[in-house]
């Protein structure tokens, strides 16, 4: 993969490479497409997107790209995308509707638990824009105004009603254009295994929080289940998702830790014990260094 292509962590960042700015909230972000791109025709760069997006589009033209596929976007277009992927656009006629970005901390935290088992499709590789007729398009155009309201308004349940709001849009996703999906179907060779690497991520995540297992598994880990030299398993992770193993682990390490001491009272220690840290002094000085918060310092902001 070329060096120049860009990996952004949230919609905010992405949208401030074209100049614009825009406020990130605990992981989610929602905004109407035709303010943030109101200028057309816009043609981005190539980039990878380590958040959730899903697009609702009104009225409007143009393409998405993701990997070596081209999607057309059209009225009544609604399309889902995954972190990991070569992604790009085109605008040919300013879209109106909806873009709903969030990050999986933001879905462990405040949409489910197991997320990946609720939700199986957050982990699809391949996902074509649906276009619903107009009956079924006004149910996820409602949903995204909803979405906007809550999200600009100082409610002090905001956070809990977005999260409520995006199990509903997640719910109707799953219903209307991922009732039938298995991830293991899901054919490529070279996606086969990106796709049980994230199965074997989350199932390992669940057997430490299960007490089944006691530490915490490396790159060599997740190669062998798979029975692949760590070099090229590492290789393909990077190839496929633009992001290295030590990456992944860490991201899911933070956001089950977020999950904990936003919902539970456990200590810190306890916390640290339950995923593979045998020194609650180590988990602290990991997560400072990938959330700039102490582990204490988190909670008390997230019960604020």
């Amino acid at each position: 993969m070329s060096d120049a292509i860009k990996t952004y962590d949230s919609m905010s960042e992405l949208y401030a490479s074209f100049g614009g700015r825009l406020e990130q909230d605990v992981g989610f972000t929602i905004h109407r497409n035709e303010e943030l791109y109101p200028n057309a025709p816009i043609k981005s760069p190539t980039f990878r997107a380590n958040f959730y997006s899903v697009l609702i589009l009104r009225e409007g033209r143009g393409r998405y790209l993701i990997d070596d596929q081209s999607y057309v976007t059209r009225g009544n277009t609604i399309y889902f995308t995954n972190p990991g992927h070569l992604k790009g656009f085109e605008v040919d006629e300013t879209l109106q509707g909806y873009i709903i970005s969030f990050s999986e901390s933001f879905l462990k935290q405040y949409v489910h638990e197991n997320v990946f088992d609720e939700f199986p499709f957050l982990i699809a590789e391949v996902a074509p824009p649906n276009y619903p007729d107009r009956e079924v398009f006004q149910i996820f155009d409602d949903l995204g105004g909803q979405l906007l309201y809550e999200y600009q308004s100082d409610s002090a349940y905001k956070h809990k009603v977005i999260g409520c709001l995006t199990v509903v849009l997640l719910l109707k996703i799953k219903e209307r254009f991922w009732k039938a999906y298995d991830p293991l179907t899901e054919a490529s060779t070279s996606s086969d295994i990106t796709l049980t690497f994230k199965r074997n991520l989350e199932a390992h995540f669940r057997d430490l929080l299960d007490g089944k297992c006691d530490r915490l598994f490396q790159v060599q880990d997740y190669a062998q289940a798979q029975y692949l030299h760590p070099n090229y398993f590492s290789t393909v992770i990077k190839y496929k998702t633009g992001r290295s193993v030590n990456s992944w682990i860490a991201e899911k390490t933070i956001a089950e830790a977020k999950a904990m001491l936003a919902r539970s009272s456990e200590s810190v220690q306890e916390i640290a014990a339950r995923l593979g840290f045998k020194d609650a002094g180590h988990f602290s000085r990991f997560f400072k260094k990938h959330t700039e918060l102490s582990p204490l310092s988190f909670r008390q902001s997230s019960s604020s």
